[in-house]
């Protein structure tokens, strides 16, 4: 019996399982101050720019981990997004935030860099809390990443 939560490679006369994929989200505001080296840093992840900074070291950072797939089997396909936006008015005046929202497709191979990403905005977020999911593509529930005091939790991988 095949099992529902398991891609499948059908190849004439067998059928072997692949890779799992997931669906990984991140969802969160960074304080307005984020520098601007982790600013760069996360552009280049979210494929916003297309040059590695310097500061990256190229074995450690081989690829752009959030650069949304065009040809994503997502529903509604992969997303980036990274933009500073209006949080309201305080008496000092306008607040600020900078907008993460991506959304892709990843090989279970791959999920062992998540911290990578964790590790580069948990500094930065402007508000303890959610911050997003990841699921693996046939799972109904998600499990979700939260951000305080400068780091992350709980991960269940």
């Amino acid at each position: 019996m095949i099992e529902p939560d398991r891609t499948l490679s059908i190849a004439p006369g067998r059928i072997r399982p692949v890779s799992l994929h997931y669906e990984v989200a991140f969802a969160c505001f960074l304080q307005d101050s984020t520098p601007a080296p982790a600013l760069a840093a996360l552009r280049w992840h979210l494929g916003l720019s297309p040059e590695r900074p310097a500061e990256l070291d190229e074995e450690e950072y081989a690829y752009p981990l959030l650069d949304p797939d065009p040809d994503s089997r997502l529903p509604g396909g992969d997303f980036a997004s990274l933009r500073r936006q209006s949080r309201g008015f305080t008496a000092g005046g306008e607040r600020h935030a900078w907008g993460l929202f991506s959304r892709n497709l990843w090989l279970d191979d791959m999920m062992g860099d998540l911290v990578i990403i964790l590790d580069l905005i948990a500094p930065h977020v402007a508000e303890d809390g959610y911050g997003g999911y990841f699921r693996e593509e046939f799972d109904a529930e998600a499990t979700a990443f939260t951000f305080q005091d400068g780091t992350y939790g709980p991960l269940k991988l």
